[in-house]
């Protein structure tokens, strides 16, 4: 006879987070690092080098620099990058490697804080990386204040619905290598194909339909409106699609995480 499961969450989540941000502490100059030098590589190499191929970009009815118009991309593509392998890489060697699931569910913590508390602790990297990315981007003049401070909370939002599906892969891939696939059938056609390097517009049919159903897609577009100053109701489209996701994958990742480590 199969029992019924009930979602039990708490605040004790927050001992999760808390123990996760303490260990980030500890080496934060390394979790520094990426965050701040990566923007300055991709708007060198594609804002100087492919930009002067390039020159201005049509957005929105308005020239505007190639730079300027992959800033705020590159802000949503680093959202995506830090909760997703947090919570895929990072939270498959807590869970596999060093055995930290397993101490935790010797506590009063249920497994579904423990996930939740994971997937939040990834959400709010999401924002410390975009922090470091708003300060070193707004000393090239790229974003539009006090508008752009908006990105931190979208972060937030971004980062929990790609915290969810990749908590979501940690429950059901069997090995620590085998997270290649998501990354390569999943990651990297969102990175190239979600309006982050030219307007999806100029896609075939097809695949504009298709870069529709990426939530990366949804978060470029929210950042980079956000990031120009232009806020209208019809991005509360794109913010109910990121929504709806984590509502869809969140869920599913605590179901396949219970699974995966309660026999």
């Amino acid at each position: 006879m199969k029992t019924r499961y009930e979602v039990t969450i708490s605040r004790r989540f927050f001992k999760i987070w808390r123990r996760n941000f303490t260990v980030y502490k500890k080496i934060w100059l390394i979790s520094f690092l990426p965050p701040l030098l990566e923007p300055l590589f991709y708007l060198f190499a594609f804002g100087a080098g492919l930009g002067a191929l390039v020159g201005a970009v049509m957005y929105k009815g308005s020239m505007v620099s190639y730079g300027a118009y992959i800033a705020p991309a590159l802000i949503a593509v680093n959202i995506m990058y830090s909760a997703f392998f947090e919570n895929t890489f990072a939270s498959f060697v807590r869970m596999f490697y060093q055995k930290t699931f397993d101490g935790m569910l010797a506590t009063p913590l249920s497994l579904d804080e423990i996930i939740t508390g994971e997937i939040v602790w990834g959400a709010t990297k999401s924002v410390f990386a975009t922090a470091l990315m708003l300060a070193v981007i707004s000393a090239f003049g790229l974003l539009t204040f006090p508008h752009a401070l908006l990105l931190l909370p979208l972060a937030f939002v971004g980062g929990f619905a790609f915290g969810s599906i990749g908590m979501f892969f940690t429950g059901i891939v069997p090995t620590i290598e085998s997270f290649n696939l998501p990354v390569f059938l999943f990651i990297t056609p969102m990175f190239l194909f979600s309006g982050t390097f030219f307007p999806a517009d100029n896609l075939p049919g097809w695949a504009r339909g298709a870069a529709l159903a990426f939530p990366l897609t949804h978060l470029v577009n929210l950042s980079r409106a956000v990031s120009f100053g232009e806020l209208q109701g019809r991005l509360l489209l794109h913010l109910l699609y990121l929504v709806l996701f984590s509502a869809v994958f969140f869920p599913l990742a605590l179901l396949t995480m219970r699974k995966r480590l309660i026999r």
